[in-house]
């Protein structure tokens, strides 16, 4: 039962740097194409195009989210956040490596907008729950918004805030979501991409709160 409880704790605090796994030099492999549109995952993409980088709980979901959206142009999934260089799946489930699963979005912004992105961010999960997204438990499922630019950072500060009064007025908890500059991104395993795609009965843990988000002012386009 202690050894239980001990692994249970670990994959609820960030691991420090003398606890994190080494991982490798190498990026792992991972699909060229995404497999719904056949756009080049890695890239090159439009002149114009801006990115996203979320975290929401399971990537399975929310990545298939996010595809759907007119104007994103290509998604992927992968970690972010950790202290392990090029972590494969089974090393983030530990815990050991810090990294959350988060998704990749490139999008048009003449016609999805940030502010637009961010609203279906909040809504789409709870972002109260710290280091969980309902049943799946671990540091992996954090919520976080990772920003590529200072506009990115004010958007996505002012959203929250915002959310923020929805929620207390809703009788909900604080807001836990990490917001901080992009870190590295590694793209996940092929198996990882667009799984909900080749797998359509497959397990999607997304539930929001119930409560909507009105972006301010500040956080539109």
């Amino acid at each position: 039962m202690f050894f239980l409880s001990d692994m249970l704790n670990k994959k609820l605090k960030l691991p420090t740097s003398g606890e994190a796994l080494p991982g490798r030099a190498r990026a792992i492999p991972t699909a060229s194409k995404h497999y719904v549109s056949r756009r080049p995952l890695k890239g090159p993409y439009p002149e114009g195009f801006e990115q996203a980088l979320v975290g929401l709980g399971c990537f399975w979901g929310a990545e298939r989210l996010f595809w759907q959206i007119p104007g994103v142009w290509v998604t992927a999934v992968g970690y972010a956040g950790g202290l392990t260089p090029n972590p494969t799946y089974q090393e983030t489930c530990t815990g050991l490596t810090g990294h959350a699963e988060v998704v990749l979005v490139v999008y048009d912004p003449a016609q999805v907008s940030y502010g637009e992105l961010l609203k279906i961010f909040w809504e789409a999960h709870d972002p109260t729950q710290g280091m969980r997204q309902g049943n799946d438990v671990g540091t992996t499922y954090r919520s976080a918004i990772y920003t590529f630019s200072d506009s990115q950072q004010a958007e996505a500060v002012a959203s929250r805030d915002a959310y923020q009064s929805a929620l207390k007025a809703a009788g909900r908890e604080k807001i836990t979501t990490e917001i901080a500059a992009v870190p590295q991104f590694y793209f996940a395993e092929d198996d990882h991409q667009q799984y909900l795609a080749k797998n359509p009965y497959g397990y999607c843990g997304l539930k929001g709160t119930g409560v909507a988000c009105a972006i301010p002012d500040k956080a539109a386009v």
